[in-house]
């Protein structure tokens, strides 16, 4: 059984949902997962899952919530080379740049050699209820590829 984690910053609620739905998703298709607030969690602990999904909602103008800042600078001293490695978040069209967050995320994790394994999902807001099966699946693909051999 492969255990994965799922760390989020949520302000409102709806990228915790996301997770929430993630993770579930995950223990649908028979593995574990430690859902983590990024409050609660280092970016250290990466390194001692079978993978990693992380999330965020987006902040402004395409930035980075401040709660997430400390697990952000930490990836930096992180070595995640062959991790395997997903991003997701929430967002609002009616910023220029939407889900920026998940895309400085994603380039950070792969800057640290992680292996980002499928398409980052980005939703606008809370899950709507074809998103929340959506959510789900990404859970489900994540877990099967981290139990596939590199």
């Amino acid at each position: 059984m492969a255990k994965i984690l799922v760390v989020y910053a949520s302000m409102t609620g709806n990228t915790e949902e996301i997770a929430e739905l993630i993770a579930e998703g995950i223990r649908q298709s028979g593995q574990e997962a430690v859902l983590k607030s990024v409050t609660s969690c280092s970016a250290f602990e990466i390194a001692s899952y079978e993978g990693a999904v992380v999330g965020a909602y987006t902040w402004g103008d395409g930035e980075l919530p401040d709660e997430f800042l400390d697990f952000y600078e930490e990836l930096e001293e992180t070595e995640l080379s062959g991790h395997k490695t997903a991003v997701f978040g929430s967002g609002d069209t009616g910023f220029e740049i939407y889900c920026g967050a998940v895309d400085l995320i994603e380039e950070k994790l792969k800057e640290r050699g992680a292996a980002i394994v499928q398409s980052s999902l980005k939703i606008e807001y809370g899950p709507t209820s074809a998103e929340k099966d959506e959510c789900r699946k990404f859970g489900q693909r994540f877990a099967e590829l981290c139990l596939a051999v590199s």
